[in-house]
């Protein structure tokens, strides 16, 4: 018999709240910590040093009892969100928190397109027009032609496509295995993936880049876990607008912290990207299906 879990929207929305924070924080470490290590590198050690964290579902690996089809299928995820994650850190150091954040939040979008493309999901018109808001918020931020579209750019439009990839395949892991083995096996092959790139263009870390990055990893995997306590209390169409805030705090925080100047237009395409978003969430919820992930977050 199942039991039906009392849901609280104001502790969904308490928990969605600090899960912005986490991933805020993340940003932030990320920021201070500067270029100085490579980005291949800087990922690498952020989740090794995750794994302390993930000791729990790893040991009950032994009794997952994994095909060899979802071996592949893991490895391939790991194989793009080391690549997304690579792209991420390079991008974090090279333009404005908020660029990022607003970028970051492309991914759902190209998980709805991915999701009709690979998947077979119908793609009905009211999702092709939010997509289509989507890339026009993008369009908003970057205003190419008005301003240089710097390096750092490109490597977020990228890692959005690459971010979305693994989406969709953890969409598929998601019906098959449980939650904490997806997170646990992630970390493994992400860790695997980024190794030969932090051997490529190996820098030793000071001590204070690995407080940094012991405190990214610290943030990454508490985000995550309140993300899931926030699902748990409350519908996503709760939870979900409070992700909004997350580009507000990314504002402030390049603005106060990094001074960096607060680009309106950027702030006005990342809403415009995060209203699509929140369509597409609203609807699939309405048909009690999700194609999209459940709230945007730092990737780190």
């Amino acid at each position: 018999m199942l039991l039906q879990k009392k849901q609280s929207p104001l502790m969904g929305i308490f928990w969605m709240a600090v899960t912005g924070f986490c991933f805020i924080m993340v940003t932030a470490l990320v920021k201070t910590m500067g270029p100085r290590l490579p980005a291949g590198e800087a990922a690498f050690l952020r989740y090794a040093m995750g794994f302390v964290f993930l000791i729990p579902a790893l040991l009950s690996l032994r009794t997952a009892h994994l095909t060899r089809r979802q071996w592949v299928l893991f490895s391939v995820r790991g194989f793009f969100h080391a690549g997304g994650v690579i792209l991420w850190f390079y991008a974090m150091v090279r333009i404005p928190i908020a660029e990022v954040t607003a970028m970051n939040y492309l991914a759902p979008i190209y998980v709805t397109v991915g999701a009709a493309i690979f998947l077979g999901e119908r793609l009905a018109a009211r999702r092709i027009i939010a997509v289509i808001i989507g890339l026009v918020g993008a369009a908003i931020i970057l205003r190419p032609g008005f301003r240089e579209v710097s390096s750092g750019h490109i490597a977020m439009l990228i890692a959005a496509v690459v971010f979305a990839g693994s989406y969709l395949v953890a969409k598929v892991m998601a019906d098959e295995v449980k939650p904490g083995i997806v997170v646990a096996l992630l970390a493994v092959f992400v860790t695997i993936g980024l190794a030969p790139f932090a051997a490529a263009d190996w820098i030793t870390p000071t001590g204070q880049e690995l407080k940094y990055l012991a405190g990214v990893a610290f943030f990454a995997t508490a985000g995550h876990y309140t993300m899931t306590l926030a699902f748990a209390a409350a519908p996503v169409t709760v939870t979900q607008p409070v992700t909004f805030l997350q580009l507000i705090w990314a504002a402030l925080l390049g603005a106060l912290w990094f001074m960096e100047p607060v680009d309106i237009w950027v702030v006005l395409g990342g809403f415009v990207i995060l209203g699509s978003v929140f369509f597409i969430t609203w609807r699939e919820a309405m048909l009690n299906r999700r194609v999209t992930p459940d709230a945007p977050a730092t990737k780190g």
